[in-house]
């Protein structure tokens, strides 16, 4: 027989006369309780963890196997939506680990409520759990549980022990946050400030979230502060937070959060820029106007690109604008720059004459002098090297003569290289390879004629076999000028993190779009394809008439290096 109990207040009725004992301390931090919030630590507790995790076979049987494939290499497209994605189900194989043996599978939540005496017998069942409770409210959260399912373990457990735990009260606040249970998450709230001086973050964060959309909403403002004091708060607490705001007309209160989220260094959550654009849709003001374009030009200092919901949502509100009639199309760019909706001109990918200095001298310091280079390289290499670069008139291209070798396996790595060599010398001038000085020694992989040939058509600089070519590969195009190109299936991701502040990150890869050239598809003596560099920067852009905003499609698996290829076009008509 259920154990059913009035829906308001019922803790607080149970606690309130039930004795807390003195000596109890506030836990450390809440243990394993919720999938809902999003905070550090709730993310670090997932119940999910239960699971066993995701595992990738080993690709070295791919590696044993790639000797005797007789294919050419799929197209490499090094920095197209998606690409990151191709080549790691290319090279890996994904399994699934039995979770038959999940504890959140083996105790399964009851559908209805269940008495105090109900709950002592199921908890005999499962008796080899030491701590019953905290598996099946874990199931609860997992499947998703009614609130008076998990209500009636809550007053089974009070009515046992004379009290509640600290971790049960956040699990079940969880359940209420997750179920938008209003009342309920308030009467908690109230329990947990009578209780307890401060919380950890993970039980503010879901506390903020609960009371975001309720008449309580401005208690998120103070927890927010709470949160501060107590740990690392999230972008999801602001998040949280400028909803509440928004959802009660507060729309000047919400962009100070957002400017105050910014601030803090944090990137805002796409469907928190979202959240701005639908609830300011047709408003007749011209101050929450240039606000949301403010957050357009945020999106483009910082190379955000948004989903398609926050697409729609921008492109919904230049078309809601009272008195100015916007029109937005979804559209693609050709490679001339020019937008095949509205023939607009895109911004030219290469860089100023003052930016290119900036990256270059930011890339001299931190990633050609930084400390990290000399861990693999002497000093005197690279003064060796940048002697030799200073000696020769710029180049037009820089290669990365190892890299390039292992295209394919197909052929010697001299040959291949041989190949890349003189395609490039066809259409260049001048051109530098970078090698290692085992390449000079003749074997199989490196064939002494191939070595000789090559070296008529090159100019070649070999490097010690323990050395990093990346910054000598950064050093020669830099210095070379910003008509230099580079060829290397390396993404320089290193580097560019290594980078000292933002915007040279941002112009550095700009700069990298524009000039790094990729072998896309090669098969010795009959296939050599490069990837062509988009001529535009694909960046949030305008001219005041329109606006062009790249955005990832649902479809899309893009990672934080790669760029989108569809566009918004918005035309003031």
């Amino acid at each position: 027989m259920g154990f059913f109990l009035p829906k308001r207040n019922w803790v607080l009725q149970t606690l309130t006369f039930l004795p807390v004992s003195a000596k109890q301390n506030f836990p450390a931090m809440c243990r394993c309780f919720t999938s809902i919030t999003s905070c550090r630590w709730a993310e670090s507790t997932d119940p999910k963890a239960f699971h066993p995790e995701i595992k990738r076979k080993d690709d070295n049987i791919r590696k044993k196997k790639a000797g005797k494939d007789r294919f050419p290499p799929k197209p490499f497209i090094a920095f197209v939506a998606g690409s990151s994605k191709m080549r790691a189900m290319d090279n890996t194989n994904n399994s699934v680990a039995n979770d038959s043996f999940s504890p959140l599978k083996i105790v399964p939540p009851p559908d209805t409520p269940l008495s105090a005496k109900e709950w002592e017998k199921l908890k005999e069942e499962y008796h080899h759990f030491k701590k019953f409770e905290d598996v099946m409210f874990d199931s609860m959260i997992n499947h998703h549980s009614p609130v008076d399912v998990a209500k009636s373990l809550l007053v089974a457990v009070a009515k046992r022990d004379g009290d509640v735990e600290y971790s049960y009260l956040v699990k079940y606040l969880a359940i209420c946050v997750f179920h938008k249970d209003i009342g309920e998450i308030y009467d908690i709230y109230n329990i947990m400030k009578a209780k307890y001086k401060s919380l950890e973050a993970s039980a503010y964060s879901l506390l903020i979230k609960g009371l975001s959309d309720s008449p309580h909403w401005k208690e998120t403002l103070v927890l927010l502060e709470k949160v501060k004091k107590v740990s690392f708060h999230s972008r999801q607490n602001y998040g949280d937070c400028i909803e509440g705001a928004l959802l009660n007309q507060e729309r000047n209160l919400a962009f100070e959060l957002f400017h105050e989220l910014v601030a803090e260094k944090m990137t805002p959550a796409l469907t928190t820029i979202k959240l701005f654009f639908d609830f300011c849709q047709s408003v007749k003001d011209d101050h929450v106007k240039n606000k949301c374009i403010d957050i357009l030009y945020y999106l483009r200092e910082n190379q955000i690109y948004p989903d398609e919901s926050l697409m729609l949502s921008i492109k919904q509100w230049f078309e809601s604008i009272p008195g100015e009639n916007w029109k937005g199309n979804l559209t693609t760019m050709s490679k001339s720059r020019q937008c095949c909706s509205c023939g607009h001109l895109l911004e030219d990918i290469n860089l100023n004459e003052e930016e290119f200095i900036n990256v270059k001298e930011k890339i001299k310091r931190d990633v050609i002098e930084g400390t990290d280079i000399f861990r693999n390289t002497s000093p005197q290499e690279l003064e060796r090297f940048q002697t030799f670069v200073n000696k020769h008139p710029p180049f037009d291209v820089v290669i990365d003569g190892l890299n390039v070798a292992k295209t394919t396996l197909l052929s010697p790595s001299s040959k291949n290289l041989l190949d890349v060599v003189d395609y490039l010398a066809q259409k260049y001038h001048r051109l530098l390879v970078l090698g290692r000085r085992h390449m000079l020694k003749h074997s199989f992989q490196w064939k002494k004629r191939d070595m000789d040939e090559m070296q008529k058509k090159a100019d070649f600089f070999f490097t010690d076999n323990a050395s990093k070519d990346d910054p000598f590969l950064l050093y020669a195009a830099f210095h070379s000028g910003g008509h230099c190109m580079m060829v290397t299936r390396d993404l320089l991701r290193d580097h560019k993190a290594v980078l000292s502040d933002s915007v040279t990150r941002r112009l550095f890869f700009k700069w990298q779009r524009g000039h790094q050239m990729v072998v896309s598809s090669y098969l010795p003596g009959k296939i050599l394809t490069f990837e062509d560099a988009l001529p535009y920067d694909t960046i949030v852009q305008t001219d005041g008439n329109t606006w062009h905003i790249p955005y990832d499609d649902n479809l899309s698996n893009r990672v934080s290096y790669e760029i989108p290829m569809k566009w918004l076009c918005l035309q003031k008509k």
